[in-house]
């Protein structure tokens, strides 16, 4: 299998390919996030996925570039506001705050670009997850773990946040940044076999 350049340094991306025996190479995407106001809230994780896939083609140019993968991840609470990455505690606070007692949307989006045909297709996935109510008391000792750093929303699904997680509608690995399913069928699609 030829490797594949993930432009993300999250870990769980590169547990999720490791799980799936894909050979990579992290190339973080050092990009700008920001997206038209005009774009609908669940089509916004795809459309950073693809600036970053762009980004990297960009840095690597000089060479031949067989596949680059990117994600991107957010919360979509059920109010409609967005949930990126928190910028410190103080906003970790607030975000779990806003998302206990409560079911908020888990949004993945997938860009994959197949240097074979120079195309980029891309893949969303959505989620629903349902958070338990949680005491001022609990929501301090989770951002104390600093568990929240680098990740949407504030928590990691797969880490003590699962205390409080009392329902996931869908994909695990979605919520974790990296759905297998849609990553397999759009790997499939492009020719890229995990079956040898």
């Amino acid at each position: 299998m030829e490797p594949i350049i993930l432009a993300s340094s999250s870990p769980r991306r590169q547990e999720i390919l490791q799980l799936l025996n894909i050979p990579f190479i992290v190339h973080p995407a050092d990009c700008d996030e920001t997206v038209p106001d005009t774009l609908p809230p669940r089509e916004i994780p795809e459309a950073i996925a693809t600036k970053k896939v762009r980004s990297v083609m960009q840095a690597l140019s000089a060479q031949e570039i067989p596949w680059i993968l990117g994600a991107d991840t957010m919360i979509l609470t059920d109010e409609g506001k967005l949930l990126g990455k928190p910028d410190g505690q103080d906003e970790a606070f607030a975000m779990i705050s806003s998302l206990q007692g409560k079911s908020h949307e888990v949004i993945t989006g997938l860009a994959l670009y197949n240097g074979s045909i120079h195309d980029v297709a891309c893949r969303t996935s959505i989620n629903k997850v349902t958070v338990a109510p949680m005491s001022a008391e609990e929501i301090e000792w989770y951002v104390e773990t600093g568990e929240w750093h680098g990740a949407a929303g504030a928590y990691r699904v797969q880490g003590l946040m699962s205390c409080f997680i009392k329902k996931i509608e869908g994909s695990e690995s979605s919520v974790m940044g990296l759905p297998i399913f849609e990553l397999y069928d759009m790997l499939k699609e492009q020719g890229y076999s995990l079956i040898s």
